[in-house]
């Protein structure tokens, strides 16, 4: 019996097979976990249908973040579909690519907003819309990176809102552990994934990492998928409100 069987729940922001979701729902599936998946477009469900067919996932839903309205549908389906949500996968984020390639100060404030929303509150959006579905021991788990602590070339306005993801996690962490929710964040080191293709010079972060981290390496997606799977599993029942490294020790190196 797998470490996840008969666990439920819903991941977010699988839009391909490079994605760190995809790292994070192919563990829970092994480990016997039952997966829904959603998609903003229809470019992106193209891509996701033989993805969830490969899983074997139980639903497949529409969920743009940018609207309140497909949250709370998306939540009310799964969880009644689904009998129930033990853990709620976030991994999504959104920035402009001309903002990702110029200082911060420079950033406009329509897409601060806009970036600030679907990297940051949609967490929060989540959490409210999934919270009567939640079944006691769920865990909440938000996938960040480590230009949120430090500033990271060419991150700039993304290193504010995961600033503002991981405080959201701390404060969430707070508001539903009465209920028995944890809520966790996974700080993955730099992997070569659709988002970060809109990071300039992101070969060179890679390089720079591997050099330095402790283990002289990148990460892949299946390793942090398995850390996912810790902590969205019962093993880490007594954590929340961490942020949780998967970068090869990058984070401990000072100089």
């Amino acid at each position: 019996m797998g470490l996840m069987q008969g666990k439920r729940g819903v991941i977010l922001g699988v839009a391909n097979n490079k994605s760190i979701a995809w790292g994070v729902a192919q563990s829970l599936v092994r480990e016997g976990a039952s997966v829904a998946l959603t998609y903003m477009n229809e470019a992106i469900e193209k891509r996701l249908r033989p993805l969830a067919d490969e899983l074997g996932a139980s639903l497949v839903l529409p969920c743009d973040a940018g609207s309140d309205e497909q949250i709370a549908t998306a939540m009310r389906q799964a969880g009644e579909r689904l009998g129930g949500i033990d853990f709620l996968v976030h991994s999504i984020a959104y920035a402009d690519k001309e903002d990702l390639k110029h200082p911060l100060v420079q950033t406009r404030r329509e897409n601060f907003r806009m970036s600030m929303d679907i990297s940051a509150y949609t967490l929060v959006a989540l959490c409210r819309e999934a919270q009567p579905f939640f079944s006691p021991g769920a865990s909440v788990l938000t996938l960040s990176f480590y230009g949120a602590e430090k500033v990271m070339p060419n991150y700039n306005v993304m290193g504010v809102a995961k600033a503002a993801l991981e405080a959201s996690v701390r404060y969430l962490a707070s508001d539903l552990g009465p209920s028995g929710v944890r809520v966790n964040a996974l700080s993955a080191g730099p992997i070569r994934t659709l988002a970060a293709s809109g990071i300039s010079d992101f070969r060179d972060i890679q390089r720079t990492a591997a050099e330095r981290a402790p283990l002289r390496r990148n990460v892949e997606i299946d390793e942090v998928g398995d850390a996912a799977l810790y902590l969205l599993s019962p093993l880490s029942r007594g954590v929340t409100g961490e942020i949780h490294y998967v970068d090869a020790g990058y984070n401990v190196i000072g100089m």
